[in-house]
């Protein structure tokens, strides 16, 4: 069933099915609620399912002034809030990913566990180097290509308006602030990264991600790549229904693969920001900043 609420004046297109305690599904770039089409054959019978359209998708209009992981979790914030769900279980998609990881952060009274699905990252370099290059052309010009036309058929703001939201979405990629591992270690909920083998996050980051938070699993989907939910959903299902129930991980045997990836990746932090290298790059940078110099 498709309806509209009203989030601080936006006017959020959403799909609901199924009964239950609540689960938000959150889209990616270019995504909608038919995003999530395989997640309906299953999940509904457990839960029920809301599947929001982000400003700018499907069928949800576009609004003033420019994108950020912030805003956008803003308004998911205020649909969780006007729909009366919280706490939710909440999973976000790709660019999705990032959004309800920064609701997490700024609401964790809303957010009762936590998917990050195939995103997510704290920093750039942990994406691969082919999704690094989906921000730039040629990659960003076939990037745009795939969603054009889904964009086109749903938008409410018309097809000329494209461009519009291209431009928003790529700057807000480019100009994310940065996650940080204190963050994820303060996170109150159950945290799940879960993704494909083949997949835009580097294997070391997503290992580490997960075992920087306090509760914090990793699932990696065999055979597999950005779009896990689509190639393999009996299998991507049954994790998420693992993880939805409310029960501590089975760990009868622990001997620390999560803890020791999270450690090395901040060792490895620790020495690039101590290296020569980096602090005479970081002293280039602020010269350039001082000279009024543009930064890419």
């Amino acid at each position: 069933m498709g309806a509209y609420v009203d989030v601080d004046g936006l006017n959020m297109y959403y799909e609901v099915v199924g009964e239950g305690e609540p689960v938000v599904l959150v889209h990616g770039t270019g995504g909608f609620a038919d995003s999530w089409a395989a997640q309906r054959d299953l999940l509904p019978d457990w839960y029920q399912l809301f599947m929001p359209e982000c400003r700018g998708h499907g069928r949800t209009a576009d609004v003033e002034g420019p994108y950020t992981y912030e805003n956008f979790a803003d308004d998911l914030a205020g649909f969780i809030e006007a729909l009366a769900l919280e706490p939710v279980r909440l999973v976000g998609w790709s660019n999705g990913a990032s959004v309800v990881l920064r609701l997490a952060l700024q609401r964790p009274d809303l957010v009762h566990r936590l998917v990050l699905l195939s995103g997510g990252v704290l920093h750039p370099a942990g994406q691969t180097a082919a999704a690094t290059a989906l921000s730039v052309d040629p990659g960003r010009s076939r990037l745009a290509e795939t969603w054009r036309p889904l964009y086109e058929a749903l938008s409410p703001d018309g097809p000329d308006h494209f461009p519009v939201v291209e431009e928003k979405l790529n700057r807000m990629w480019r100009e994310a602030t940065p996650v940080t591992r204190d963050q994820i270690a303060a996170l109150p909920m159950p945290l799940l990264v879960l993704q494909g083998d083949d997949d835009c996050i580097e294997l070391a980051h997503a290992a580490a991600l997960a075992g920087t938070a306090p509760d914090g699993r990793l699932a990696v989907v065999p055979g597999t790549s950005h779009i896990s939910p689509v190639e393999k959903p009996e299998l991507v299902n049954l994790i998420l229904l693992d993880f939805f129930e409310d029960k501590p991980a089975a760990r009868l045997f622990p001997l620390g693969s999560l803890r020791s990836a999270a450690a090395a990746a901040a060792t490895a932090e620790a020495n690039k920001a101590n290296s020569p290298a980096t602090a005479a790059a970081a002293s280039g940078a602020a010269n350039v900043s001082a000279a009024g110099g543009r930064r890419f």
